[in-house]
């Protein structure tokens, strides 16, 4: 009897220890309209795996940025979206390193020429991928006197994605301009924040109540204190989660 009540208390234990865990570190799961999972994977800087349905998406891959990655580790990609050519954001060994057969990748006109292909989006561009997941290409410039050196306007795309009716915004290297309140229905949004090449914690933050997503992922951080954001922040309903996007 005393064997029959040991079992019983560690089967309730390990059930109440299943239902308590956590999703993997760097980890955020959401669903869709329809009951899909989105899992967004948190790799680095401006580096992000989203898992759809099975489906592999890899944005800005990159290997020799620290930390370094191996991407070989990780499954095919079925979609690279890359955002611009900047060696932080494109990277010719992760690409070979995702890439299978039937890959297809996304990107900017610049970076399809460095490549020698790939899809080429402009700002504006719509794309439908697959019956559920469509993209479109948004502006991603500087606008500050000075600064419109490190990402002039028209050259580079952020994106908005939209798997099964759940929509994702990247941003990629840009400043808050005013296409961003051209942006609505966000539920997952990443904003870059790391002055002067994209976005300092105060243009960040109007950046966030513009696009006005539901949940906000400051990325792109470098050594900016991401405490200021959320201070900021701390008023707003947007959902702000931060990590280690540095």
């Amino acid at each position: 009897m005393r064997k029959i009540h040991l079992f019983v208390l560690l089967l309730m234990t390990s059930l109440v220890a299943c239902g308590q865990q956590k999703e993997a570190e760097g980890t955020d799961s959401f669903v869709t309209p329809s009951g899909k999972k989105v899992v967004f994977t948190c790799i680095k800087h401006a580096s992000i795996r989203i898992n759809y349905d099975g489906k592999e998406i890899q944005i800005d891959p990159v290997t020799n940025l620290p930390p370094m990655t191996d991407y070989t580790k990780m499954p095919k990609a079925d979609y690279i979206f890359v955002t611009h050519e900047h060696g932080d954001h494109f990277d010719k060994q992760a690409i070979a390193a995702l890439t299978k057969a039937e890959t297809k990748l996304i990107t900017n006109a610049r970076c399809a020429e460095m490549l020698g292909y790939g899809t080429v989006m402009a700002n504006g561009d719509n794309l439908s991928l697959a019956d559920d997941i469509r993209v479109e290409a948004v502006p991603a410039y500087n606008n500050t006197p000075g600064r419109e050196k490190f990402h002039p306007k028209g050259r580079d795309n952020g994106f908005v994605i939209t798997l099964d009716g759940f929509r994702i915004y990247v941003a990629g290297d840009t400043e808050d301009v005013p296409e961003m309140a051209d942006i609505k229905d966000i539920d997952v949004a990443f904003l870059p924040c790391n002055q002067p090449y994209t976005m300092l914690p105060e243009q960040l933050v109007r950046a966030a109540r513009m696009v006005n997503p539901k949940v906000l992922f400051p990325y792109h951080y470098s050594q900016t204190d991401m405490n200021t954001v959320v201070e900021m922040m701390k008023q707003s309903p947007i959902d702000v989660r931060i990590r280690n996007y540095q």
